[in-house]
């Protein structure tokens, strides 16, 4: 079967030391430390055999997402953007929706206890828990001590079939009255889950009528605009400087649009909120070395007290922070990581099936072959947002 791959060099930089996790020329939690000169492309690759816990899925869609990017986007030296979990060679793709076409043995349908049918739509947990280890069992599967993660370490859906753990799948069952494309919205969950675990799970929501400041859109950024203002929230203001993503940010939610390079970021959000500030900020620009000031300085200057700040994008750079403002507006930071657990994936398909349509966020469909085009393209390409292939 066709399949879009990615391999790299391993060449552990001189400063780093290999951590207990880590499979010397295989593995690493710490992908830019570790990997250089990415090449992806598309390949020829064995169907998978499936096991007793396992389903196959043949693959619909699947979405390119800023991870696909990052890691086959380099530094000067070469070394990849990407700082998290990797394994090369491996199968990209971790955002998608596809029908079953295999059943395991023992493959239970959550959605029934029964097993699943051929032919049952679904989308995927991209984090692969073990559900045995310490974090497991306290109910943090995000941080599981065996982590592997789909289209990352272990084999992804650029590809026509992919063969998962029946315990990771959703039935997209709920979306039939509400949408033609099941398999569209349906690539769209992960990426909403991802911002739902941060502002809801991570971030512990908001009550209606409270304010949100969101840094970045990104589809993260774009989603969890959706998700808050179908929770409630009273201001939804949104800091971007690119027009194009700007725009898609009015249409999922933005009530207003910061350009942070041309306005002054606190000011805006004193004008914007009649100085009551936010509830929850969202860091999801990738770039916390610029933007953490500007939440500070609002938090400080703006009158609400309890904020918190929840950090979702993936970046190496070290954040500035003033203990003094956080104290004194007994504000908090908090990181979030995933999606798994805590009934995050079946909510957001509630969501969804209750009309929360975050699929103007993809701008451009694609097939199987130009997904290596088109994961360069987005590097440099703002103009996109969600670029989704159409694989089956």
């Amino acid at each position: 079967m066709k399949a879009i791959e990615i391999n790299a060099t391993w060449y552990p930089k001189p400063s780093f030391k290999l951590g207990s996790k880590d499979i010397n020329g295989k593995l690493t939690y710490l992908g830019s430390q570790v990997w250089r000169n990415p090449i992806v492309k598309m390949v020829e690759k064995p169907k998978p055999h499936i096991k007793p816990n396992e389903v196959l899925i043949k693959v619909k869609r699947c979405g390119i997402c800023g991870s696909d990017v990052h890691m086959n986007q380099t530094y000067e030296d070469g070394y990849i953007y990407y700082p998290g979990l990797t394994s090369f060679p491996v199968t990209l793709g971790h955002e998608f929706a596809g029908e079953i076409a295999e059943v395991g043995s023992q493959a239970i349908n959550k959605r029934t206890g029964r097993p699943y049918e051929i032919g049952e739509p679904v989308t995927v947990e991209e984090m692969v828990w073990c559900g045995e280890c310490k974090p497991c069992c306290d109910g943090y599967p995000n941080h599981c001590e065996r982590l592997q993660e789909i289209g990352f370490s272990i084999d992804g859906a650029f590809a026509e079939y992919i063969a998962v753990p029946a315990k990771l799948c959703w039935s997209l069952r709920k979306l039939d009255k509400k949408y033609n494309d099941i398999y569209k919205i349906g690539s769209l969950v992960e990426p909403t889950s991802v911002a739902y675990n941060a502002v809801i799970e991570r971030g512990g929501g908001i009550r209606p009528g409270e304010n949100v400041v969101i840094l970045g859109a990104g589809p993260i950024g774009l989603a969890a605009a959706k998700l808050l203002k179908f929770a409630g929230a009273g201001v939804c203001l949104m800091s971007e400087p690119d027009p194009n993503r700007a725009g898609l940010a009015k249409k999922l939610g933005a009530d207003y649009v910061i350009n942070p390079i041309k306005d002054d970021f606190v000011e805006k959000v004193k004008e914007y909120t009649g100085n009551e500030g936010a509830t929850l900020y969202l860091e999801a620009s990738g770039l916390p070395n610029l933007v953490c000031d500007d939440i500070q300085n609002a938090i400080w200057e703006c009158k609400a007290v309890n904020s918190t700040v929840v950090i979702v994008a993936r970046a190496e750079q070290r954040m500035p922070v003033c203990g003094e403002y956080f104290q004194v507006r007994r504000a908090r930071i908090v990181g979030a990581q995933g999606h798994s657990g805590h009934g995050t994936f079946s909510n957001v398909i509630s969501c969804m099936a209750a009309g929360m349509d975050v699929s103007p966020m993809i701008t451009k469909e694609i097939t199987l072959n130009e997904v290596p085009d088109n994961i360069k393209l987005l590097q440099t390409d703002r103009t996109n947002c969600k670029i989704s292939a159409i694989i089956n």
